[in-house]
């Protein structure tokens, strides 16, 4: 560069000039590459996806969370993307990279070239996978995301697909999004010529010119230098773009949390919804929306895993912390996107307008059936109120009469409805009978809890014996620490009380139990025997405080805001580690649902807390309506939610208008 520098001196003879910019040209284009240097391709060592073009942007991870989901199925995809196959056969480029690579028979590689929009699926002969089954991912997955550019799309859909193959259920069309037609084309990557020619081209005229016009600015008197302008009237392009300010970290957060408000509230409306389109359609028609809500409900749960993880170690990195607040809201942003892709389907297969009259008939049905089980479930409380401290009985005590606030919402919904159905009215007949579902779901989740609940104050009432049976034949034992003797010992007076909160009771007794159990060293088979008892009946006890968190924040979550729900998320993961859906009992499932238990509880503190300084809208009416906006049955303006993501579910008022 040195030399460079001193060709371009003034003065300096023409053909040195254009020697140096020759020169330039020279370093600037690259030197011809192999036919096949793309081929066979290394993959990425760190990851399932190798991305030579940036097809993917943004949408890496959903993609990656495409392939996890996958792999969870001992099936592993690699998907790589490149600008065309040098020539070659797809199916030969992909056999050959796949060789390299050493991918085994559970390996499948899809290798997709964006500039011809080609790929190639490889396979090896004993993966299991059927011609017919790769051919129908091919064709249904694939192919169609490819068409529109959907680079993100082909990969997310090939991973569902043979996770459908694999459950032998039929392979479903990924959602599209379109993307850039050539995103290996733009000729920023190193080695393209269509770039550097012209580039080096422009660069040459450029230089020529600038010494044209200094030779003859030579002869000239300098002009005087202008005053330099008070404030910049001009930023260059490139430099403004760069000068853009990130989101401010506060705002950013604030943002991951209405995003996960807002998307709770989006998947669990759409999960209420699901029952009564299934007793209106049916399990098959209902199936793709299922899918909708499990697969937005994955996004959710990894947002709020990050969010459960900044919570608990607050980290100083600026960087750090500004990533994991982008993916929560682009995990957000994707539920929701996909719900919202959901809806009109959704829509066309209710037509809630056309089946008012079948609907409300079905709705009516609910509500008579709803009146006798809260009056069940009063009766169950009633029955343990007499031996079950009033700190017992409270989680779930004022649940009845919510219950019924909400079935009288929804009858008085019904009642609209049935006007205006006589007034031919149908969409507004559809509007109410809506909300008088989003009602009657947790008039019944409502009375659900409370019986729940006075069922699980009689079985830890009934557990406590043999819990006390299991502690003091730890006590027995000679070595038995006086930790454990003291812990043991305060339960007891505690049992004896007259009114007890049996559940509370019941794990200081298994906490003294495993305190005297650990004061000994050695295995004990009768103390492995009493472990798992201890297990088993903190998982039954965790399941139960995870419920009712659970409960009370669908049944409150107008008022209910992130942490609350973070916390529950949190319960719910140690909760599914604690028990499998084998049914087993794992080395750590007692430390899981102790974990899961205190999450549970303190997400319940949480909500009740937001509920308690929960004013809602300033017009906000009274009961029952104000009972359905702590709901969040309507929203803001009366609308009813409804299945969607946060740019659908409140359209069919919105219809209305």
């Amino acid at each position: 560069m040195t030399r460079l520098r001193r060709r371009y001196r003034p003065g300096a003879p023409a053909w040195a000039m254009l020697g140096a910019l020759f020169s330039l040209c020279a370093l600037l284009l690259p030197a011809p590459s192999a036919a096949h240097a793309e081929t066979p391709l290394d993959l990425d060592a760190g990851g399932r996806v190798t991305d030579t073009v940036g097809a993917l942007g943004r949408r890496r991870s959903q993609v990656e969370a495409a392939l996890a989901r996958l792999a969870a199925q001992h099936v592993q995809l690699y998907v790589t993307y490149v600008r065309d196959f040098s020539g070659r056969a797809a199916h030969d480029w992909a056999d050959a990279t796949a060789d390299r690579n050493g991918l085994g028979p559970h390996d499948v590689l899809l290798a997709i070239a964006t500039y011809p929009r080609q790929f190639a699926v490889s396979t090896a002969q004993d993966s299991g996978f059927r011609a017919e089954q790769l051919a129908q991912v091919a064709s249904v997955a694939i192919a169609p995301a490819l068409k529109e550019h959907d680079w993100a799309g082909a990969a997310i859909g090939a991973a569902d697909g043979y996770r459908s193959v694999l459950a032998g259920q039929p392979v479903r069309a990924p959602v599209i999004v379109p993307g850039r037609s050539d995103p290996g084309g733009s000729g920023l990557l190193p080695g393209d010529r269509r770039f550097w020619i012209p580039v080096a081209c422009g660069t040459l005229l450029l230089l020529a010119g600038l010494y044209l016009r200094g030779r003859r600015a030579r002869g000239r008197p300098a002009p005087p230098p202008p005053d330099p302008p008070l404030v910049a009237t001009t930023t260059p392009p490139g430099l403004a773009r760069l000068a853009q300010p990130l989101t401010p970290l506060p705002e950013l957060d604030a943002e991951a949390a209405a995003g996960l408000v807002a998307t709770d509230d989006a998947v669990r409306t759409s999960a209420e919804e699901l029952p009564f389109a299934l007793a209106q359609l049916g399990e098959e028609a209902v199936r793709p929306f299922a899918e909708a809500v499990a697969y937005a409900r994955e996004e959710l749960a990894d947002a709020f895993r990050l969010r459960q993880r900044l919570d608990d170690a607050p980290v100083r990195d600026d960087d750090f912390r500004r990533h994991a607040l982008d993916e929560i809201c682009s995990r957000c942003t994707s539920a929701n996107r996909r719900l919202d892709a959901e809806a009109a389907a959704f829509d066309r297969l209710r037509d809630l307008a056309a089946h008012a009259a079948l609907v409300l008939d079905r709705a009516e049905a609910v509500a008579r059936s709803l009146a006798p089980r809260i009056d069940t479930a009063e009766t169950a409380l009633a029955s343990v109120a007499g031996r079950c401290a009033p700190v017992a009985l409270a989680p779930a005590e004022g649940y009845p009469a919510e219950a019924r606030d909400r079935l009288a919402f929804a009858e008085a919904a019904l009642a609209e409805a049935h006007a205006a159905l006589a007034a031919d009215e149908p969409k507004r007949a559809a509007v109410s009978v809506r909300a008088a579902e989003g009602a009657l779901s947790q008039a019944r989740t409502l009375a659900t809890a409370a019986l729940r609940h006075a069922y699980e104050l009689d079985g830890a009432a009934r557990r406590m014996a043999s819990a006390l049976v299991d502690a003091e034949a730890a006590a027995a034992v000679p070595a038995a620490s006086g930790r454990g003797a003291e812990l043991l010992a305060a339960a007891r007076r505690e049992a004896a009380c007259e009114r007890i909160d049996p559940r509370a009771v019941l794990r200081r007794i298994d906490e003294a139990a495993a305190a005297l159990d650990a004061s000994y060293p050695g295995t004990d088979p009768e103390r492995a025997a009493r472990a798992r008892a201890r297990a088993g009946r903190a998982v039954l006890a965790a399941r139960g405080e995870v419920a009712g968190a659970r409960d009370f924040i669908t049944t409150h979550r107008g008022a209910v805001g992130g942490r609350a729900r973070t916390r529950l998320a949190a319960a719910e993961r140690h909760l599914a580690l604690a028990r499998p859906p084998d049914g087993s009992l794992p080395p750590r499932a007692e430390a899981d649902a102790e974990r899961a238990a205190s999450l549970a509880r303190a997400a319940r503190k949480l909500a009740e807390r937001d509920v308690g300084v929960y004013e809602g809208p300033a017009d906000a009416p009274t009961r029952p309506l104000g009972g359905a906006l702590l709901g969040g049955i309507v929203l803001a303006g009366l609308l009813p939610a409804t299945f969607g993501g946060g740019a659908t579910r409140g359209r069919l008022a919105a219809r209305e208008d």
